[in-house]
C-alpha cells in the first residue's frame, strides 16, 4: 500500500477535461481535493477537445470514426503508462467497442488497482440496437467483467451498486455531486439572472440523448401555454425537434451553464420507467435544487429519494399530475421559494462536494 505522500493515480476517461458533465461532476471536481494530500494524478482522455466538440453534430461522422480508432490506437499507450501508477481510475470503459482487453491487461497482467466508476446502467443494451451487430460489438457484458477485476467499484446510486455487487463485494455508492459553494451557488448569480421581462420560465437541461424524455410532457406544455404566460427553456448541446410557441433553445456552454440555469423558475426531469432510467443519478434534479429551483420529476429510480414530494418538489406519474403541479408552481411564488430553499438545503447535506468528499477520498485509501 503506497503511503499518503506518494499515491499516484491515473484517470482514464473518454472525453477531455472540463467538457463532459459525467466526468466533471463525478471525479474532475475532486482533483483539487486530491492535490491537498500530495497525490500525483494525471488524466488521459480518449479524444481531444477538437474532436469532442464535433463528435455528436450532424457532420461529426469523421470524428466519431476517429473516436473509435483512438480507442485501439491510443489506449495501449495509456495502459503501458499505467505501470508507474498505484491506482487506475476508469470512467465507464476504456473502449466503446469490443471486449475489455485493456481492463484485463491492467488487472491481470500489470496487477493494477482499478477503481471502476460508472453513473448509468451501461450494462443494458439499447432497445433500438438489440440483436444487432452493433449491440454485439459494444460487448455490454464487459461491465460485469470489469467490476470483477476491479479493486473497488464506484457506483452512482444504489441501483447501480446492486448490479456491481453481483461481481465484486467492494462497492461504494459514490453519488454525482454538486459544488454548492463555488459553482451551484445562487447568491453568486442572482444579479446576473434578472430578466427584463417578468415572465415565468420552466426549464430543462440535458444532452441530446435525453431530449427524448421531453416528448412525454409536450401535451401538458402545450395546454399550459394556453392558460398561462411562461417560457419553456431547453438547455442542451442539440436543438430539440419539437415546436412550442413559448420554447427557447439555449446551446449548452460551460462558461454560462449556471447563469442559464438561474434564468429558470421551475426545473423538470421527466423520465420513462424502465431499467435504464432507474440507473440514472438524478443530476438534473440536483442542479435545479442546488440553485433553489422547485423541481418536478418522474418518480423513477433515485428521483424518489432526491425529491421529497410536496416539500422540495413534486412527483408526477400522470399527465394530469404534470399539468396540475406545474400550474401550481407557476402561480404560487411563495411555494416556489419555499421548495427551492429546502431543495438547496437537501443537496448541501447529502449531494454536495463537501458532504461527499471523504467518501470519494476513501476510494484511494485517503485520508
Amino acid at each position: 500500500m503506497p503511503s499518503d505522500k506518494n499515491r499516484k493515480i491515473l484517470f482514464l476517461c473518454p472525453y477531455p477535461e472540463n467538457s463532459a458533465p459525467g466526468q466533471r461532476f463525478r471525479f474532475e471536481q475532486y482533483l483539487h481535493v486530491l492535490a491537498q494530500y500530495n497525490t500525483t494524478y494525471k488524466l488521459k482522455p480518449l479524444i481531444s477537445q477538437r474532436i469532442y466538440e464535433d463528435l455528436y453534430s450532424a457532420s461529426g461522422l469523421i470524428n466519431r470514426i476517429l473516436y473509435l480508432l483512438n480507442s485501439w490506437l491510443i489506449r495501449p499507450f495509456h495502459v503501458i503508462e499505467a505501470i508507474s501508477y498505484d491506482y487506475v481510475f476508469i470512467f465507464r470503459e476504456l473502449a466503446p467497442l469490443g471486449p475489455p482487453i485493456f481492463e484485463w491487461t491492467l488487472a491481470k497482467v500489470f496487477r493494477k488497482k482499478i477503481i471502476y466508476d460508472f453513473d448509468d446502467a451501461i450494462w443494458l443494451e439499447d432497445h433500438k440496437e438489440r440483436g444487432s451487430m452493433l449491440a454485439k460489438l459494444k460487448w455490454k457484458s464487459k461491465v460485469g467483467s470489469i467490476c470483477k477485476w476491479s479493486f473497488k467499484v464506484s457506483a452512482g446510486n444504489a441501483y447501480l451498486a446492486d448490479h456491481a455487487r453481483k461481481f465484486n463485494h467492494n462497492v461504494i455508492v459514490n453519488p454525482t455531486t454538486i459544488d454548492t459553494q463555488l459553482m451551484h451557488n445562487p447568491e453568486l448569480y442572482k444579479m446576473l439572472s434578472s430578466r427584463k421581462k417578468q415572465e415565468m420560465c420552466i426549464g430543462w437541461t440535458g444532452t441530446h440523448s435525453t431530449l427524448q424524455y421531453l416528448s412525454e410532457i409536450l401535451p401538458v406544455l402545450r395546454k399550459l401555454e394556453e392558460q398561462y404566460e411562461f417560457k419553456f427553456r431547453v438547455i442542451s448541446n442539440k436543438r430539440p425537434d419539437f415546436e412550442l410557441r413559448n420554447a427557447e433553445f439555449v446551446p449548452w456552454q460551460k462558461e454560462s451553464e449556471i447563469e442559464d440555469l438561474m434564468a429558470i423558475d421551475i426545473g423538470i426531469m421527466p423520465l420513462t420507467d424502465d431499467p435504464w432510467s432507474r440507473g440514472k443519478c438524478g443530476f438534473k434534479a440536483l442542479q435545479y435544487m442546488a440553485l433553489e429551483k422547485p423541481t418536478v420529476v418522474s418518480p423513477v429510480g433515485i428521483n424518489r429519494k432526491i425529491i421529497e414530494h410536496g416539500v422540495t418538489g413534486y412527483h408526477c406519474t400522470t399527465l394530469e399530475d404534470w399539468h396540475n403541479y406545474l400550474l401550481e408552481l407557476l402561480i404560487n411564488q411563495k411555494k416556489r421559494i419555499e421548495m427551492g430553499k429546502k431543495g438547496r438545503q437537501f443537496v448541501k447535506k447529502h449531494y454536495s462536494l463537501e458532504s461527499n468528499g471523504a467518501n470519494f477520498l476513501s476510494l484511494f485509501g485517503l485520508p
